[in-house]
């Protein structure tokens, strides 16, 4: 009789202790598939947005997706980023020089509100970009985007692609400076 007494008590002692490492487990797993859900969600908020900048819808996803006080930095470290409004019209340009540029993603990385996009783009100079005209070359290129997400919508943008690869597809010739001579 005498070992019931200690025997019950700690089999309730250790009940207790299973309950509650897994009430504190199943907390924990909640909490992950919380996350893994919002990753998810903004991995679709990612590929929504590519995909109605496919097909053209420039200024409606923009508008949609990216915060009024949005700012876009290319190359990621310039000090001068450009507004919505001005990244709006740069994109409206560079569409219509190219018509049939495809932007595909070519990896997504999203932890919290950072999200790292690997892309490609392909399309044909078709009109002038940047005043240079049209030349019917094909383009390939690829760069990385690192967004900032705050209440869903994107607040800044930082880019880096290979814009000297970019502007030698469109015709533009790389040439080392010429020799100054000083009198």
């Amino acid at each position: 009789m005498n070992k019931l007494y200690v025997i019950l008590p700690l089999a309730m002692i250790l009940c207790l202790m299973v309950g509650c490492q897994d009430k504190a487990a199943m907390a924990e797993l909640e909490e992950f598939k919380a996350q893994a859900a919002l990753e998810e969600q903004t991995k679709e908020f990612v590929k929504h947005y590519f995909e109605e900048l496919n097909k053209g819808n420039i200024e409606s996803i923009m508008y949609e997706t990216c915060d009024p006080e949005y700012l876009y930095y290319t190359p990621s470290t310039n000090p001068n980023p450009s507004s919505l409004e001005k990244t709006i019209e740069g994109t409206k340009m560079t569409f219509q020089a190219c018509p049939d540029l495809n932007y595909k993603i070519e990896n997504l990385y999203v932890d919290g509100d950072s999200v790292i996009i690997w892309f490609s783009i392909k399309g044909t100079h078709l009109g002038e970009f940047q005043g240079i005209p049209a030349s019917g070359n094909k383009l390939n290129n690829s760069g990385i985007l690192i967004w900032t997400l705050k209440n869903g919508k994107i607040i800044e943008e930082r880019a880096e692609y290979d814009s000297l690869g970019l502007m030698m597809q469109l015709g533009m010739e790389l040439k080392p400076k010429e020799d100054v001579i000083l009198r």
